[in-house]
């Protein structure tokens, strides 16, 4: 082969080299356009994040969640029959504002007033994962709030949590909700909580030692279970439904601008028993929440956490941590997980903005 037949083939496979090598890189680049539009994100399943705030199981406010994920707290996933919008949060780790626990929630951009208020959050849900550790004597133990209403303004009390939970062993879960009472005065150490049943227990039924449990109950909720809630406010007045495939649909009505429980006699049989032996008696202002905006939350609020019992038997759970671990909390069972298919909400036109909760909390 003469250097005139040497030198034309050295620039064929040259250029052969040069066909194959962007061929391969124009195949890579489709393959990772590709995946990159295989992703679905939280908005493609609710598309209604432009009304929210989302904040991590890290404590971190990350605003509007549209084309967001996290791998360990906020993603979708597909059950092969529905996409589902994922909110997860470990035992422990950085939370939000004041809160000993930590949470991957939505809360609300905008606030509204009670008696002024035509606001509505609905959402299909269905839990998926609770601590499998804490002290069954704890009432928040082995709990997950997966929607709230929240004070922007004053002591910043809850009128709203709707809870889930399930104890160790047990196949049926709880659904039940609580009203906390927005305390008289400047001191709001006397707060407490009011616990209504859905399915299943309210907050109250507790195991009588730290591994012992109560009753499962009959009527209740298994993880993995699909159901619904609905919240509307009105001229003052809160309105929950709750509904369930194979269970009776729930209903119930709360005043949140009049209160029923300004004077001492007024504290509940229930509250007398849980609350006020650890000193939680205070009384409520006589208009309740008339006089604060309050905003819509949603997620995964776990109710579960690492501090010690001694502090406070019914909210300090006394549970797994690992040092604030939160692979090893995932790995060995100690975090909620919550799956929402569905939610809605309606924001009415005398809402205003939220952002001063923002500001104080983030």
């Amino acid at each position: 082969m003469n250097k005139k037949h040497i030198a034309l083939l050295s620039l064929f496979i040259s250029f052969g080299t040069f066909l194959m090598l962007n061929s391969c890189k124009k195949s890579a680049e489709k393959s990772k356009e590709k995946e990159e539009k295989k992703i679905v994100f939280a908005n493609d399943v609710i598309p209604f994040f432009n009304n929210w705030n989302l904040i991590l199981g890290d404590g971190s406010n990350v605003g509007h969640a549209n084309n967001f994920q996290h791998k360990d707290f906020f993603y979708t996933v597909n059950d092969d029959k529905k996409n589902w919008v994922v909110f997860k949060a470990p035992n422990a780790g950085d939370t939000h504002g004041t809160s000993n626990n930590t949470r991957t929630e939505l809360a609300q951009v905008k606030k509204w007033y009670p008696a002024t208020a035509d606001d509505k959050l609905k959402a299909t849900l269905k839990v998926m994962n609770v601590s499998v550790t804490g002290d069954a004597r704890v009432a928040a133990s082995y709990s997950v709030v997966v929607g709230q209403i929240h004070s922007a303004d004053g002591h910043e009390n809850e009128p709203l949590k709707i809870f889930y939970k399930k104890f160790p062993g047990h196949t049926k879960g709880s659904v039940f909700w609580h009203y906390e009472i927005n305390t008289e005065g400047d001191d709001n150490s006397g707060r407490w909580d009011y616990s209504t049943a859905v399915w299943g227990h309210d907050f109250s039924v507790v195991g009588d030692k730290e591994n012992a449990y109560p009753d499962e109950p009959k009527d209740g909720i298994a993880l993995g279970e699909e159901f619904s809630y609905e919240i509307e406010v009105k001229a003052g007045v809160m309105k929950l439904k709750f509904a369930s495939k194979w269970r009776e649909t729930k209903t119930f009505t709360k005043n949140l601008i009049e209160s029923e429980y300004s004077t001492t006699a007024d504290i509940p049989e229930q509250t007398q028993k849980l609350f006020v032996p650890i000193g939680q008696d205070g009384v409520e202002r006589k208009k309740a929440y008339a006089d604060e905006g309050c905003f819509f939350k949603l997620g995964c609020y776990n109710q579960t956490n690492g501090k010690s019992p001694e502090v406070n038997k019914n909210w300090c759970s006394g549970a797994e941590t690992y040092g604030g671990d939160i692979q090893k909390q995932y790995e060995d069972g100690n975090y909620a997980e919550v799956w929402f298919k569905t939610a809605s909400i309606t924001v009415s036109d005398t809402s205003i903005s939220n952002k001063g909760y923002f500001t104080k909390n983030d």
